[in-house]
């Protein structure tokens, strides 16, 4: 499921210069991996929130498509995100809604189909996710909705889908939703060169995720400046751009 940063207004620099300090001291806290922290704790109250907007590696306005190809699993998948011209208020904030669909790209037979909750900090510059519902198919029917939670709802809270400025080696939840997801992303590197059938990106970014409910499990994610997300571990992308 995005690295500009206007510092000129005063009124800013009290949250920018903390949400830094939490990054930076979690990163410097050990040398050792197992021993760092994650950051869990983002001052939303502090962010005056839009639904619509971009930073250098998420792009958060309607009709902005990209299309993911690939063999997942052992089955042929074809992954659509659109950012739809549709807003959601989730514990009082306005999110944009992004949906992804993931069908076999064969058969045509639908997976999963998720509307997921995200919203930019203008302070920061900083994408932030809110939630999802989720639907999961069999034979073209909706048979769970596994994975669906809300920020603000049964301890469930939201996290940093993509900061506004990017520290290498920074750690951060992407969602809390204790018993259902808990996303976390790790900051490697921001000069990966990266091949997919929609073009070849330099300087793209790429984040480690793992599981908090399941440490053991981790993927790659690659980001390119301008266009958001570019692999999402064994999907690479093969088109991008808006639609009507």
């Amino acid at each position: 499921m995005k690295i500009k940063m206007v510092l000129a207004l005063a009124a800013t620099v009290p949250l920018i210069v903390g949400m830094l300090f939490v990054i930076s001291s979690e990163v410097d806290a050990s040398s050792k991996d197992s021993d760092r922290k994650w950051t869990e704790s983002f001052s939303l109250d502090d962010c005056n929130f839009t639904s619509t907007g971009s930073n250098t590696y998420f792009i958060l306005k309607p009709g902005y498509r990209t299309v993911f190809a690939g063999v997942d699993e052992g089955v042929d998948t074809k992954l659509t995100t659109t950012v739809l011209n549709e807003t959601n208020t989730v514990d009082g904030i306005e999110t944009r809604i992004v949906e992804e669909r993931s069908v076999n790209s064969k058969t045509g037979d639908v997976f999963e189909v998720s509307r997921n909750y995200f919203a930019i900090c203008k302070e920061t510059n900083s994408a932030f996710y809110f939630g999802e519902d989720v639907d999961w198919y069999e034979q073209g029917k909706i048979v769970n909705h596994t994975g669906s939670w809300l920020h603000g709802s049964n301890n469930a809270q939201g996290g940093l889908i993509m900061p506004g400025i990017i520290l290498i080696g920074s750690r951060y939840n992407q969602e809390t939703a204790p018993d259902v997801a808990i996303d976390r992303a790790e900051i490697m590197s921001m000069t990966e060169t990266v091949k997919t059938p929609a073009g070849t990106f330099v300087n793209s970014l790429l984040e480690k995720d793992t599981d908090g409910l399941d440490p053991g499990e981790s993927a790659n994610r690659y980001y390119a400046p301008g266009i958001g997300q570019i692999k999402d571990d064994m999907l690479d992308l093969a088109s991008y751009g808006y639609v009507k």
